[in-house]
């Protein structure tokens, strides 16, 4: 059976990003825009991001477009912008698709592990993946819930 640590994505400045790195942290995956509704959640990540780090949390952002066109900038402008608006130091990815046949693989995989509601598809930005430290263990959380209300079952994970 797969897991976490077979995946790698791109960072926005094309550098290759070997999950493998990962192995033995607990990392939250977030599919983000910019111009979405919840983007003040990149706040609430980042605040989770800051507390939890030393303890071995990984946040991933990856941005997506696939949701009423809220992720329309470039990957160089999407990072300046989620630095300089929300404070955002957690690694953000290239952007990618989460949903269809040209879904990124992590994102394929990540909806067998954890189905949620609609089954095989994200509903929405800010779905977010805890993935546990085993690289195997995922849990699901809507766009709806606000990233401070992940910090009970992070802290059971750590």
């Amino acid at each position: 059976m797969p897991n976490l640590y077979e995946f790698s994505a791109h960072k926005p400045n094309g550098e290759l990003v070997d999950f493998s790195t990962l192995q033995g942290k607990t990392v939250l995956i977030v599919n983000t825009a910019t111009k979405c509704g919840f983007a003040p959640q990149f706040e609430g990540l980042e605040a989770l991001h800051q507390q939890y780090k030393e303890k071995g949390l990984v946040v991933l952002g990856f941005p997506c477009d696939q949701f009423a066109h809220q992720e329309p900038v470039s990957d160089s402008d999407m990072t300046e912008f989620c630095k300089v608006n929300h404070g955002v130091t957690f690694p953000l990815m290239e952007k990618i698709k989460v949903n269809g046949k040209d879904a990124h693989p992590l994102y394929v995989w990540l909806k067998e592990q954890a189905p949620g509601k609609l089954g095989g598809t994200i509903k929405w930005n800010f779905t977010k993946f805890l993935v546990e430290k085993d690289g195997k263990t995922v849990h699901r959380y809507a766009p709806t819930d606000v990233p401070s209300s992940l910090a009970p079952k992070i802290e059971e994970v750590l």
